[in-house]
């Protein structure tokens, strides 16, 4: 095991904290930097591009708002905690406002399922769709519910740096069907199909394929259900804002604009990072919230052992995403703030998807209207919304510069036949993010929405680890690390840090 000595730095001047460089502004850079601020180290974040934010960027557009990323807020207690090391409170700076119900899941039939955290109401919900399926319902739940004490509540935040660890947590693994996929899992417990669909569709938040996610995924149908889904009034970006301040109130710096060319390494140590401009940082630590494919295969030039350029070609990688932002000079009151409009086929897009990286005819889709909680995120009486379609990354080889606006024309068009009708002469403003723009803006492995795809062959001790195998005082945080994807996923792997980064207050 390698181990991590932290010094006071060089620096002269009034501030003389050893200095922790973090690559990348996402939430899980955010989250690193806030509470390795909290535990005496001078923080510097470099974000390539001209805001923080990463992925949870914000698009400003003829008057609209649109969160280009992540918009689904669970757990909200771990971003809580992260205004509470700074010494004050989450609602002094955003509002959380809880939705109700979660999402609103609808059928090619056009029959949808309003799934909540009403227990009552999702009872309900069940038996409308299959009376039989009631009972299998709450045991579903009640298996939920202990996958997620275990696997959030206990592991979450626990790094696994030895294989070790994982060999003592593979019985909790079998015994949860961790060894199973998302969608057996569900059919355990649930007969009817399309109630088999709505419990299992969870994992694609998070970049994984239900027929093949691990099992230990079901544990979000109870994280659900026991904190809620909520909404930042003013859209996701007032998180990355708040976040972004109390970085600043700590003491440390965010550099937009200041891309990372390469992690420097000096006796198998990182010693700091060098700039595309050539600047060179000292730091006493290094973390990295970029792609972990980028940054074993570019950063550190793929000189590592175990994440070398082909383990990582031979990694499976998350889907790509395929997202039309859109405003509109009307309102659609009768549209849910979420909405999953479910396709015609399940299993099969979800073959084409990942396993032939082919682009099908149908799709299913996310429908966001943001507007329908926070009317100022458009001009008055307008709405705003984004529209995602999960599609394959660039291993597929398609050409979206030719693909993108006839996709977004299938959309539109179906969309419009369906729950927004006259969106065409309804649409003000548009543009698109495709997989390559995840490549290129992001610089994320193969275009890939979430990093490596999330099985149980890539997970806990199988995943890149939070504290580098290969070089000491370097520690990866965000989707492509542990414990994975999603808000609570990435917020979690930054808490990982509080248990393998060295507490700069405390002097040797």
């Amino acid at each position: 095991m390698l181990t991590v000595a932290v010094k006071p730095s060089d620096a002269t001047g009034p501030d003389a904290r050893p200095h922790a460089v973090v690559i990348g502004s996402g939430f899980g850079g955010l989250a690193a930097a806030i509470r390795l601020g909290a535990r005496g180290y001078r923080v510097t974040v470099l974000e390539r591009l001209d805001q923080p934010g990463g992925r949870a960027r914000v698009h400003r557009q003829d008057g609209y708002t649109f969160d280009a990323g992540p918009t689904i807020v669970t757990a909200p207690f771990l971003f809580e905690e992260l205004w509470r090391l700074c010494g004050r409170e989450m609602q002094e700076d955003v509002a959380l406002v809880p939705m109700q119900p979660f999402y609103r899941i609808r059928f090619e039939d056009g029959q949808s399922f309003a799934y909540s955290g009403d227990r009552a109401a999702m009872r309900a919900e069940v038996a409308r769709f299959s009376p039989e399926d009631v009972a299998g319902y709450e045991r579903f739940m009640a298996h939920s519910e202990a996958v997620c004490r275990v696997g959030f509540g206990q592991l979450g935040h626990v790094p696994f740096g030895s294989l070790g660890t994982m060999l003592r947590i593979a019985p909790d693994l079998l015994r949860l069907s961790g060894h199973r996929s998302v969608y057996d899992v569900v059919t355990r417990f649930i007969r009817d199909e399309r109630l088999r669909t709505i419990f299992s569709f969870h994992p694609l938040l998070i970049g994984g394929n239900p027929f093949r996610a691990s099992g230990i995924y079901c544990l979000i149908a109870h994280l659900e259900r026991q904190w809620g889904v909520h909404f930042a009034m003013g859209g996701t970006g007032r998180l990355v804002d708040g976040l972004a301040g109390l970085i600043r109130g700590q003491g440390g710096t965010i550099r937009c604009g200041a891309e990372a060319a390469r992690i420097r390494v000096e006796g198998g140590a990182a010693t700091g990072v060098v700039l595309a401009n050539g600047e060179n940082l000292p730091a006493d630590i290094v973390v990295s919230n970029a792609d972990s494919a980028f940054t074993y295969g570019t950063l550190l030039g793929g000189r590592t052992r175990r994440w070398s350029a082909r383990r990582l070609a031979r990694a499976s990688s998350s889907m790509g995403l395929f997202v039309w932002y859109f405003g509109t000079r009307k309102k659609y009151p009768e549209v849910d703030h979420h909405m999953i409009l479910m396709g015609p086929r399940y299993r099969g897009l979800l073959q084409d998807i990942f396993d032939r990286k082919h682009l099908a005819d149908d799709f299913s889709l996310y429908l966001h209207r943001p507007t329908a909680t926070d009317p100022l995120l458009a001009p008055p009486d307008c709405d705003a919304f984004y529209v995602l379609a999960p599609v394959p990354n660039l291993a597929g080889g398609q050409d979206w510069s030719q693909l993108a606006e006839p996709y977004r024309q299938r959309i539109a068009r179906f969309l419009e036949s369906s729950v927004l009708p006259g969106l065409s002469d309804a649409l003000v403003t548009s543009r698109v993010t495709t997989p390559q723009d995840f490549s290129e803006d992001f610089l994320s492995f193969r275009g890939s929405g979430f990093g490596l795809e999330p099985v149980l062959t890539q997970s806990a001790w199988f995943r890149p680890h939070n504290r580098s195998e290969d070089v000491a005082n370097l520690f990866l945080v965000g989707a492509g690390t542990h414990p994975g994807a999603g808000l609570p996923g990435v917020l979690s792997s930054a808490r990982v840090l509080d248990s393998v980064v060295p507490d700069a207050r405390v002097r040797a």
